[in-house]
């Protein structure tokens, strides 16, 4: 998805702690506005489930497309795709520059969470904190405007 003219098109990816933990993260790619999302596992049952329960939380219009490296834990894509009507989509292998936005978000998370730290007691209400200060950022990429500005008030602040 080249064109950020249309929301609605988000670039997902997760983020690794210490002792095999994980946040899965989502980011839209016209405001750069994230949603991130606590995992039990990195199996690929527990990861649709959890991206299953955040994307319905947005609004119908918000759910276009999701793009991911091609990593095991979205191998039932299709499942995610028949729960959401989110299509989808996987970058080339070593490609990460084709998730540029979600690897520039993960880059910010780990100001919260450095890497190697143990993500297995960060909550979701957490994690819902750090999206809002994410989300409420200014960005220079988006002329100093805020991703959640930048959204509107499409989605609420806690996806």
């Amino acid at each position: 998805m080249e064109d950020r003219a249309v929301p609605g098109h988000w670039e997902g990816d997760l983020v690794e702690g210490s002792r095999g933990t994980y946040i899965a993260t989502l980011v839209e790619r016209q405001s750069r506005f994230v949603v991130l999302v606590k995992l039990s596992e990195k199996t690929t049952e527990a990861v649709v489930d959890a991206l299953i329960k955040a994307v319905r939380k947005l609004p119908t219009a918000l759910g276009k497309s999701l793009t991911w490296d091609r990593g095991a834990e979205l191998a039932h894509h299709a499942v995610f795709t028949v729960a959401t009507d989110v299509q989808v989509y996987f970058c080339d292998p070593s490609s990460p520059w084709q998730r540029g936005s979600n690897e520039n978000t993960n880059g910010l998370l780990r100001q919260y969470y450095p890497k190697g730290a143990d993500l297995s007691a960060v909550t979701q209400p957490q994690l819902d904190a750090v999206a809002k200060k994410l989300n409420t950022r200014p960005r220079e990429t988006l002329n100093w405007k805020t991703p959640a500005y930048i959204l509107g008030s499409s989605v609420s602040m806690t996806a």
